[in-house]
């Protein structure tokens, strides 16, 4: 049995649940870098080129004057076990949980791609996102630097619809960004 499938096992999560909702078995990234440093002093990890493209992103919006910011990045499988383990303690059901995060091994925080993001004025990770400026922003914006909203509403992976949450898939979008 492998790391995933074991930890997948201790968590109570079926090979049937994965399969049902077709995600994707992510690799964690082998290098990374600081893409930006929150304003707690928390270091946001991402592959060299998403942070390069972020950073770009970021400065685009900032020259439009609106503010993003980075909740979370690059997420290892076994934090993504913790963030599990502890809505499990709070008395979640695992249909509960995997309707908001993503099974160990399946999140694509887990590629150095992905960031989950802010704006001034709201509280993070919440569906207000949606209705300001960075998020009407990003709309127009983020693709042009290689980011797409993963999980919009009716997402076929199952998730709620998270309008914080970007990944970035295309590694010559830098580049041209």
């Amino acid at each position: 049995m492998n790391k995933v499938d074991s930890i997948l096992a201790s968590l109570g999560i079926s090979p049937n649940t994965i399969a049902s909702r077709s995600l994707v078995l992510y690799p964690e990234a082998g290098e990374l870098v600081v893409a930006e440093i929150g304003d707690n002093g928390r270091e946001h990890l991402l592959v060299p080129a998403a942070a390069r493209a972020w950073g770009s992103l970021r400065e685009a919006a900032r020259a439009d004057r609106v503010v993003i910011s980075i909740v979370s990045a690059f997420r290892s499988v076994e934090r993504q076990a913790e963030i599990v383990r502890a809505k499990l303690a709070r008395g979640l059901s695992i249909d509960e949980i995997l309707s908001v995060s993503a099974p160990p091994g399946y999140s694509e925080h887990h590629t150095g791609r992905a960031v989950d993001l802010t704006t001034d004025g709201v509280r993070p990770l919440e569906l207000e996102f949606e209705g300001t400026a960075a998020f009407a922003w990003l709309s127009r914006h983020a693709e042009r630097f290689g980011f797409v909203l993963s999980y919009p509403r009716q997402n076929r992976y199952g998730y709620l619809y998270e309008p914080w949450h970007w990944c970035f898939s295309r590694p010559e979008a830098s580049r041209h960004a």
